[in-house]
């Protein structure tokens, strides 16, 4: 392997990472505003968490509002626990929830 291989592989290498490195930049300068360009397109969300409350490193409750019900789950250690479904009174119109 002559000198001009070993730089050629060097430069090659360099200018791969190089490219990598511009993607991963623009990445997170651009992508956050067109994530947010298609996610205005869908419409009216129904599903809001409400509250997160982590019970310990394995556990975290998770307060979930699907159209006008609240739920519990409680999530972690490779399972779900979902309490049973408790119906909201309506919002008012405009309010969020």
């Amino acid at each position: 392997m002559s000198f001009l291989d070993l730089a050629r592989a060097i430069f090659g290498l360099a200018f791969t990472l190089g490219l990598i490195g511009l993607a991963a930049w623009v990445g997170r300068r651009y992508a956050p505003q067109l994530l947010a360009r298609f996610g205005a397109e869908r419409g009216e969300r129904r599903l809001t968490v409400v509250e997160t409350l982590v019970l310990d490193p394995a556990r975290r409750l998770v307060l979930v509002r699907v159209d006008q019900e609240e739920r519990l789950i409680l999530l972690g250690e490779g399972r779900e626990l979902i309490e049973p479904r408790q119906s909201l009174p309506p919002l008012p119109p405009g309010s969020q929830p």
